[in-house]
């Protein structure tokens, strides 16, 4: 299919010792000739001049020319590698659109990409997950993405299913003979290897979500607890006054902190406790808004008050104004209760689980005794092992996907160890599964799903 050429700057805003102007679609030869004077070898890096229409130099750098299909996007593509100055980055850009190109749209060089068959959908919305990715766990997640693991997974699975789906289409043509030949097909087996194998991946992909999105996690407490000396541990950093002064923090303080590989926002905040001052009421208000926004709350108390932790997220023996302080939590928000300054009160550090119970770990802010107990326990509840070296990058519509996918592969489990068994109903699950998987690569996709996807790429990606 015939494309008309896109243009636009490939590099980052701002100046850097070398920018890039990509240009790809169909018939390129006038454009090169416009602006480098004369053809170019193919793959060959080729120092020119860049010519304006008067064929006054604007620049001087390399041109790189990959012809069809050969190149990113399937398409011709050259690229302008000059001087990464704003203003000569404007003018070729401009050359270029002045000799036929248009500008590109968000994603568009890798919406091509796609549409030619360079990449599939998964591969291709890794492209801006590297990009983006703020980890080096994260990069590595999004890099088996990029080079089709993520996309080997789930075509197996799909190629599972069509597989099982075929022999059970087959038996509807035998009606009488249904049960037999779902049971001599192995079919539950079958069924339970495809499950098994969906919820590994499953379990990948949350990983890799985790590195993607992040958590905000924000530390909450009465004032002089210690909030702000964990912050300053996990940061590594004195981004905190911390004094023997209750109230002294009166805002919200957000830092990135990374802990194996998980990038976290830890947001420091101000004690909660009734006050007439102003100042801090505006400060507590935060305190809240924080709270109703974050994935993990760590319920800060100072351990010489500790006589032991309860169910339903209460302290028993703290004082009402922390009792009242862990009703400010939403129900459904993990939370870890942190007992600190447990070196003052002479106990050593540990981690206490019971059921129905929040989590208590002992731990000392200030020296950091205890504090790898803490990072443990955060990489469990946010659902993160010891590594994270098999995971996928993974979106929410890829998540959603897979566990669509689970659903339908569950009730389809139900159906089959029905007698007898409704075979119709048991093959449209399976159908209803594999066109959810499918949808993760591109096989099975809106345009409109297409379109918001690539809208949210940057300029020259």
């Amino acid at each position: 299919m015939s494309q008309a050429p896109i243009a636009a700057i490939a590099t980052p805003p701002g100046r850097g010792g070398i920018g890039v102007v990509r240009v790809s679609g169909d018939g390129l030869a006038t454009l090169i000739a416009g602006i480098a004077g004369k053809p170019l070898a193919p793959r060959i890096a080729t120092r020119v001049a860049f010519r304006d229409a008067q064929g006054n130099a604007i620049d001087t750098g390399l041109a790189l020319f990959f012809p069809r299909p050969h190149s990113y996007t399937g398409e011709d593509v050259v690229e302008w590698h000059g001087h990464g100055g704003p203003a000569v980055m404007r003018l070729l850009l401009a050359r270029c659109l002045e000799l036929g190109a248009r500008l590109a749209e968000p994603g568009e060089f890798t919406k091509r990409a796609f549409l030619n068959g360079k990449l599939d959908l998964a591969q291709a919305e890794s492209v801006a997950d590297v990009i983006e990715a703020s980890t080096a766990s994260a990069v590595r997640a999004a890099a088996r993405s990029l080079t089709g693991e993520f996309s080997r997974e789930v075509h197996a699975l799909r190629d599972a299913l069509i597989e099982l789906r075929m022999y059970t289409e087959a038996t509807l043509d035998f009606p009488d003979e249904e049960l037999d030949l779902l049971r001599e097909g192995d079919v539950q087996a079958r069924l339970s290897s495809i499950r098994e194998r969906l919820h590994a991946v499953l379990a990948r992909a949350r990983t890799g979500a985790v590195l993607r999105e992040g958590l905000t996690v924000v530390l909450v407490g009465a004032p002089n607890v210690g909030k702000s000396s964990l912050l300053n541990r996990l940061v590594g950093d004195d981004v905190a006054i911390v004094t023997a002064i209750p109230g002294t923090t009166r805002d919200t303080i957000e830092r990135p902190v990374e802990i194996a590989g998980i990038p976290l926002t830890i947001v420091d905040t101000a004690g909660l406790r009734d006050t007439s001052d102003a100042v801090e009421a505006l400060g507590i208000a935060r305190t809240r808004a924080a709270i109703a926004r974050a994935d993990l709350a760590l319920l800060l108390v100072d351990a010489r008050d500790d006589e032991g932790v309860v169910g339903e997220g209460t302290v028993s023996s703290l004082d009402a104004r922390i009792a009242a302080l862990v009703s400010e939590l939403p129900r459904d928000l993990p939370r870890i209760i942190v007992h600190n300054k447990c070196d003052l009160a002479h106990v050593a550090p540990r981690i206490e689980r019971a059921a129905d119970e929040p989590v208590a770990v002992w731990l000392c802010a200030l020296t950091g005794q205890g504090i790898e107990l803490l990072e443990a326990e955060v990489r469990r509840i946010a659902g993160v092992g010891e590594t994270t070296e098999d995971a996928f990058f993974a979106r929410a519509r890829q998540l959603q996907a897979l566990t669509d996918a689970a659903r339908h592969l569950d009730v389809a489990k139900e159906h089959a160890e029905s007698l007898p068994p409704p075979v119709e109903l048991f093959a449209e699950e399976l159908r209803l599964a594999q066109d959810s998987v499918s949808s993760i690569t591109g096989e099975f996709t809106a345009d409109d799903l297409l379109g918001e996807i690539f809208s949210r790429f940057c300029i020259g990606k």
